[in-house]
């Protein structure tokens, strides 16, 4: 792995988001004295774990806390407390409770907090069930969580689905709120760059705030430098490929949540489950985060060895040597071998998987759809992997992989599949197979004419100006992939004579063991080397356009390194891995601000229609 250039820049301290989200909802738990009981939805009950433990909540006389659950409460306190996200049924359940306590003549004080912000929906509910006036409602405009040094959440799971399946845009402008906190408290960024139909709206948005109150940034040092921002749609194959990379793996077998982990009794090899904080805190797993998977069980085996020579080193202390020892070092040692011997559990629990899965084939196949090679041969492994009913998950990103790679499936194999599909798995996917058409991860080719042709003869028949809307109104209807030409145009596909060195890359396509470079990461490589979007005018028409570059304000180019890099609709661990092998290599610091931590397994999880 690359080892960091000199000259790179410091990363900002992003703590401060945390002790600000926990300042300010302090001051609004005390804005309802008195003895209290707190009510958190389930979604939000680790992150707040991350901003303010339960000994801090018990201190500002929040007395038992409790989960949101559909199912009646039972609490003794004259004082209630709601913490939710701005959701409908949130709210019909709590004008519910409020009805039902009325009704029984229980006089209690009601406080909602919406976070990160209330939506006008929230009110009109309130109004509708008659409890307006008996509740009272605040805003913990929770937007950042730092999961790490360089890593910002907003730990909204659900802005894929709304925005890129429903066209709900009610979350664009709390990303433009979060870019402007990022903003005032970090110092003015001097340059953004974007990608995509959200990003151009988040732009906007953030614009008219900045506008608002310039006066203020005027003479301010920054620690940012530009902004990228992207939208998870103008790159789907990154997300559809399996992780490779030790921080991916952990994640689509353990699922990492809000930056932690669970770790089972397979993995811990004793009858509990350990909870475990993935971040650069932990020295083992720092190291190894972004390897490929084939090198990490070797770090490890050397990690090991050197801890052991390190506890040897008591034989034939003396006792002032010994007890120096036990006071600096034995404490380090012992951590050290605590979480080494968690790491290599994961790495044999991963590997016990992965032989199940029968990986090898696994990937064989998604290297050759990655490279448009073997397609029938791919499509029957899919087939098999459909009838032997392995995974619905895995199944039907191995579907979109195929459909986005190849521009849609022709109309008797995308029918066949979805039958097998259907069959296997169950006639309620059927609209998951329309949420996957309308978002353009998995879709049937138009018979006879290609889209562009229709827009060529169109563009003859009316004005310049017309042609541009008949364009958009076209990639609105049909969302098609450009794989083939766009890989082409910008390498995505490495040529390598012989075997990929996954020991010492050269590349970022090692993170998918150097069969693909990731198309998001390869974007803001070309834009930050060209300084904006010249020369990518072909690639970005492949990719319906809705690019963009502006300057913000004029920086000295100290914090132009300093790149923060804004994924709308969710980012994998591997695109983190890919971009900080480059920032490595080019001299960049990367910050990820992303809408949630995703995967391919999230993101089709959130396009099904099953009750689970």
């Amino acid at each position: 792995m690359a080892s960091e250039r000199i000259d790179s820049p410091e990363l900002p301290d992003f703590t401060i988001l945390k002790r600000l989200a926990r300042d300010q909802l302090i001051y609004i738990l005390e804005q309802l004295p008195g003895k209290k009981d707190l009510f958190i939805e389930p979604d939000l009950m680790s992150p707040l774990d991350r901003i303010a433990n339960v000994s801090i909540l018990k201190q500002h006389e929040v007395d038992k806390l409790y989960k949101l659950e559909d199912k009646p409460i039972y609490s003794n306190c004259d004082q209630l407390c709601f913490l939710i996200r701005p959701r409908i049924k949130h709210v019909k359940f709590i004008a519910n409770l409020v009805r039902s306590d009325k009704a029984s003549a229980r006089n209690r004080k009601y406080k909602i907090i919406f976070s990160p912000q209330k939506f006008y929906t929230c009110d009109m509910v309130l109004e509708q069930e008659g409890i307006f006036g008996d509740v009272t409602c605040d805003e913990w405009s929770f937007y950042l969580l730092p999961l790490d040094d360089d890593i910002i959440s907003m730990e909204l799971p659900e802005f894929y689905r709304d925005y890129f399946l429903e066209g709900d845009q009610r979350w664009v402008g709390t990303v433009a709120k979060a870019l402007h906190l990022l903003n005032s408290i970090f110092g003015p960024v001097s340059k953004t760059y974007g990608i995509g139909r959200c990003s151009k709206m988040v732009f906007d948005l953030w614009r008219d705030l900045l506008e608002d109150d310039e006066h203020d940034q005027k003479d301010r040092r920054s620690d940012l430098g530009l902004v990228f921002m992207i939208d998870r749609d103008v790159d789907y194959v990154t997300p559809m490929c399996s992780q490779v990379v030790y921080e991916g793996l952990v994640d689509d077998i353990f699922r990492i949540k809000c930056g932690s982990v669970e770790f089972g009794p397979e993995v811990t090899s004793c009858d509990k489950s350990i909870k475990v904080l993935l971040n650069s805190q932990d020295k083992v797993f720092n190291e190894i985060r972004n390897e490929h998977f084939s090198n990490v069980f070797s770090f490890l085996s050397q990690k090991a060895r050197n801890l052991q020579s390190q506890y040897d080193k008591r034989q034939g202390m003396d006792i002032r040597q010994m007890k120096t020892f036990v006071a600096q070092e034995l404490k380090g040692l012992k951590q050290e071998h605590r979480l080494l011997s968690l790491h290599i559990g994961a790495c044999e629990s991963i590997m016990k998987k992965k032989t199940k899965q029968d990986f090898q084939e696994l990937m064989k196949t998604e290297h050759s759809l990655l490279e448009g090679f073997e397609i029938r041969e791919s499509i029957s492994f899919i087939e098999e992997h459909i009838n032997r009913q392995v995974s619905p998950i895995e199944s039907l990103r191995l579907l979109c992989l195929l459909s986005i790679t190849e521009y849609g499936l022709i109309t008797k194999d995308y029918r066949s599949l979805k039958t097998q599909y259907l069959q296997s798995y169950g006639p309620e996917h059927l609209l998951t197979f329309s949420n996957l058409k309308r978002t353009g991860l998995l879709t049937e080719q138009a018979p006879g004419e290609t889209l562009t042709a229709v827009e060529n003869k169109m563009s003859k028949l009316v004005t310049d100006k017309a042609a541009g809307k008949l364009t958009d109104a076209f990639s609105s209807l049909a969302k098609k992939s450009n794989f083939r030409g766009i890989g082409k145009k910008l390498g995505l596909i490495p040529r390598v004579d012989g075997e990929y060195d996954l020991k010492t890359p050269k590349d970022m396509a090692y993170i998918f063991s150097g069969a693909y470079i990731p198309l998001s990461c390869k974007l803001m490589e070309q834009v930050l080397q060209r300084k904006g979007w010249t020369g990518l005018e072909e690639v970005t028409r492949l990719l319906n356009g809705n690019e963009f570059a502006e300057q913000l304000c004029d920086r000295n180019s100290g914090s132009q390194r300093t790149i923060v890099a804004v994924f709308l609709g969710g980012c994998t661990f591997s695109e983190i891995s890919a971009l900080r092998f480059l920032g490595k290599e080019a001299g960049y610091k990367f910050i990820f601000l992303t809408t949630s931590i995703t995967n391919g397994a999230r993101m089709l999880e959130s396009m099904m229609e099953t009750k689970s």
